[in-house]
C-alpha cells in the first residue's frame, strides 16, 4: 500500500475532510440565513434576491453541485470516523458515563442524518414545490411583467403550524450539530495559537445560538403577524 493510499484511508485524513467540508457547509448556512432574513425587508427585497439567483445561470448550478459534493464528502467522512471509533472499542460500555464528551458530540452522526432528511423535505417544499404547491405557484405582478412570489410562498409555508414545528425542530438540531462541529473542526485543523483558542471553546456554541435565533425568527414573525 502506497503512502498516499495510507494517508487517504487514515482517520486523520477523514477527520480533516470532515472539518473542511463542515466549515464550508457552515458558511453556506450563514449565507442562506442572510438571504432568508431579507423577508424583514419586504416582498420586493426577497423576490428580487430570488430572481437574481434564478438568473445566475451556470453559477447557481455550480454552487448547487458543489454543495452536494461537500455534503456527500462530509457524510462519508463522518461515517468513516464514527465507524472507526466504534471499531476501536469493539466491546460497548456496560453503562456510559461521559467525562469530557457532550451530548452534541455523541449525537453528531444522528443529527447529521436527520438534517439530511430535512434538507430533502425543505427542497421538496420551497424549491421543487411538491409540498404546498399552491404557495410555489404564487406570482407577483409587476408593471414590466411578473415573477415568482417567493415572499408569498414563505408566508404561506410558515402559516402552517406543522411546517413551522418541523422547521424549528430542524433548526434546533442544526444548532446542536454546529455547537460541537464548528469548534471540533478548528481543533482538527490544528488551531493552537492562544489568540485563537476561543474558536475551539465558545465560538461553536455562540454561533449555534445566533443561527438558531436567526432562522427561527422568520416563522415566528409570520405566526405573530409581524410579517404578512
Amino acid at each position: 500500500m502506497s503512502g498516499l493510499t495510507k494517508t487517504v484511508r487514515s482517520t486523520i485524513f477523514a477527520k480533516t475532510v470532515m472539518a473542511l467540508t463542515g466549515l464550508a457547509l457552515f458558511l453556506f448556512v450563514v449565507g442562506h440565513l442572510a438571504g432568508n432574513l431579507q423577508i424583514f425587508s419586504g416582498r420586493d427585497a426577497v423576490n428580487s434576491y430570488a430572481e437574481l439567483l434564478k438568473h445566475s445561470g451556470p453559477l447557481l448550478w455550480t454552487v448547487r453541485i458543489g454543495l452536494l459534493i461537500l455534503l456527500l464528502l462530509h457524510l462519508v467522512s463522518a461515517t468513516q470516523v464514527t465507524l472507526r471509533s466504534r471499531a476501536a472499542r469493539p466491546v460497548a460500555y456496560t453503562m456510559l458515563q461521559p467525562v469530557r464528551s457532550t451530548y452534541a458530540s455523541r449525537t453528531m452522526l444522528m443529527t447529521g442524518l436527520i438534517l439530511l432528511a430535512y434538507v430533502v423535505f425543505h427542497l421538496l417544499h420551497f424549491t421543487v414545490g411538491v409540498i404546498q404547491p399552491e404557495g410555489h405557484a404564487l406570482i407577483e405582478q409587476l408593471d414590466a411583467g411578473q415573477r415568482p412570489d417567493v415572499y408569498g410562498m414563505m408566508i404561506t409555508g410558515f402559516q402552517n403550524p406543522w411546517i413551522v414545528i418541523s422547521y424549528v425542530v430542524a433548526m434546533g438540531l442544526l444548532a446542536l450539530h454546529l455547537s460541537h462541529g464548528v469548534s471540533s473542526a478548528f481543533q482538527t485543523l490544528g488551531v493552537t495559537h492562544p489568540r485563537w483558542l476561543f474558536l475551539k471553546s465558545w465560538f461553536g456554541p455562540l454561533v449555534a445560538i445566533v443561527i438558531f435565533a436567526g432562522y427561527v425568527s422568520i416563522p415566528t414573525a409570520v405566526l405573530l403577524g409581524l410579517v404578512e
